[in-house]
């Protein structure tokens, strides 16, 4: 059975990059999905900064891509979580987020972020390459 977009999935037989994409906008993630996914990425989303935090520990996913304004916990809560646990300490994240301040960018880097990408600077190929980029794939 495949796993629909919003199931966390641990298949590890596929060998398929997994990456977790934590936003709250339902378009906007079916967006993302079904690109990552084209681009035979194993993808799964949680809608929350609270079920981010969960998703990371139990799936162990790649790569985050990680929104910043979301209910429950910030994004830079979960990173800043994230990189102080030692099970996730060392995960790539993207932080993507409206925020265009270079105050979020560098709070986001200070935090340990790997990438800050700024939504209304991007297009989704970018996001992409990105992604292929901090992943070590072509």
């Amino acid at each position: 059975m495949e796993p629909t977009q919003d199931t966390p999935t641990t298949d590890t037989t596929s060998g398929a990059k997994r990456i977790l994409l934590v936003e709250d906008d339902d378009a906007l993630a079916s967006v993302y999905i079904t690109r990552l996914q084209a681009e035979g990425f194993s993808v799964f989303r949680v809608p929350n900064g609270e079920d981010a935090l969960a998703a990371a520990l139990q799936n162990r996913p790649d790569l985050i891509v990680l929104d910043v304004m979301m209910p429950k916990v910030s994004g830079f809560d979960v990173l800043d979580i994230l990189r102080n646990t030692p099970e996730t300490t060392n995960m790539k994240i993207i932080m993507l987020t409206a925020l265009s301040q270079e105050a979020d960018r560098e709070k986001a880097i200070s935090l340990g972020a790997d990438d800050f990408l700024v939504k209304s600077q991007v297009v989704i190929a970018d996001v992409v390459a990105k992604v292929k980029e901090h992943l070590g794939v072509s």
